[in-house]
């Protein structure tokens, strides 16, 4: 347990898990997807669904995907900052079976055409949990420098990445494997204990296999 736990996040209110949480979801969004988003679809869900209007979490999402923090001023102004940088928002409510009572499914687009599928969970005081990534179940939080690597279900994969991130020094923290079905859609998530550097992740998005690679620190410049 931190400080944070006890008092809650710095951030523009009125709600840790209603607003701050659902800055942090849409912030993590942005990061995943690398590059600004141009339209996005949104789902609420449980609580989210029935008093986020109230608690301003559809604009905290919204100030989340343009890459504002939970403690920006503009945050009850974020739709009249998405017109002005073109992004398009549709929000709707949505059952999702099994979900945390505070969860998002967000949908995005980003401007170079990258897309991207996210549902993510907001736990309270701020903290956040990634659920799913394109319908595949993951559980990370993004806090850590946090590795995640969408490949082909083949031999060879995860030692690659392994021994590349040995070769920079780069010591692993967790790591989890998850899979659609054998031989089919694979996803590697790897919090680590250093940052890695740009020259690996770019050695890693040209290996044979490697569908997509995204490299998330949110406590970097």
């Amino acid at each position: 347990m931190n400080i944070f736990d006890i008092l809650g996040p710095v951030m523009v209110g009125p709600s840790s898990s209603h607003t701050a949480g659902a800055v942090k979801i849409g912030y993590m969004t942005r990061k995943l997807l690398g590059e600004p988003p141009k339209e996005a679809q949104i789902y609420l869900h449980g609580s989210f669904g029935d008093t986020g209007l109230g608690h301003g979490t559809d604009k905290a999402l919204i100030a989340g995907l343009l890459g504002m923090e939970p403690d920006d001023e503009r945050i009850p102004y974020s739709e009249d900052f998405a017109r002005k940088e073109n992004l398009t928002v549709n929000l709707a409510v949505k059952n999702i079976r099994g979900a945390h009572p505070n969860t998002a499914e967000i949908i995005v687009e980003g401007e170079k055409g990258r897309r991207l599928k996210v549902q993510a969970s907001s736990l309270g005081g701020g903290r956040i949990f990634i659920n799913k990534l394109d319908d595949i179940d993951v559980n990370f939080t993004g806090e850590k420098p946090t590795l995640i690597v969408h490949n082909l279900d083949q031999p060879g994969h995860v030692a690659e990445v392994t021994s590349m991130l040995s070769h920079k020094s780069v010591n692993i923290g967790t790591m989890q494997l998850y899979r659609d079905k054998r031989g089919g859609y694979a996803v590697m998530v790897i919090e680590t204990d250093q940052e890695i550097p740009q020259n690996a992740i770019k050695w890693l998005e040209h290996l044979e296999g490697i569908i997509k690679v995204t490299y998330i620190n949110v406590n970097a410049d």
